[in-house]
């Protein structure tokens, strides 16, 4: 058990980077360098036969969140998805919410064209400098 979301959201991404080394050989390291390894990652993942769609969003998504989340020191919070009826995990960067577990949704069930690379170049010319890390 996590005592908080975001507790949960950072264990789910350490153990997506656990998993890339171990299963796909591929470094994810948390930072913006690592977006390319990520989507060739969903890339894989979204042709195996047994694809646990639930499973494979929160891991992956989880951990597109946290390098979003870690460079700007933003926060995890359960949020509605615009147009939803469900509350989601979101990260809350100043008052933007980013939706990264939808992203990954997104990736896996329509294909390239929605791209993480993309998604993160949208992101980060949005919110501007990275948070200063002390």
């Amino acid at each position: 058990m996590f005592p908080d979301l975001g507790s949960m959201m950072e264990g789910y991404a350490r153990a997506a980077a656990e998993f890339a080394k171990k299963e796909f050989k591929l470094k994810l390291d948390f930072t913006s360098e690592s977006i390319n390894a990520l989507d060739e990652i969903l890339v894989m993942v979204g042709e195996s036969p047994e694809l646990d769609l639930d499973f494979e969003t929160r891991l992956w998504g989880s951990y597109l969140g946290e390098i979003l989340r870690r460079r700007y020191a933003g926060t995890w919070e359960m949020t509605q998805y615009p147009g939803g009826l469900v509350a989601v995990p979101a990260v809350d960067v100043r008052g933007s919410r980013l939706f990264p577990l939808m992203k990954v949704y997104r990736r896996l069930t329509i294909g390239e064209e929605d791209d993480l690379r993309a998604f993160y170049t949208m992101a980060t010319e949005r919110l501007g400098k990275p948070a200063q890390v002390n």
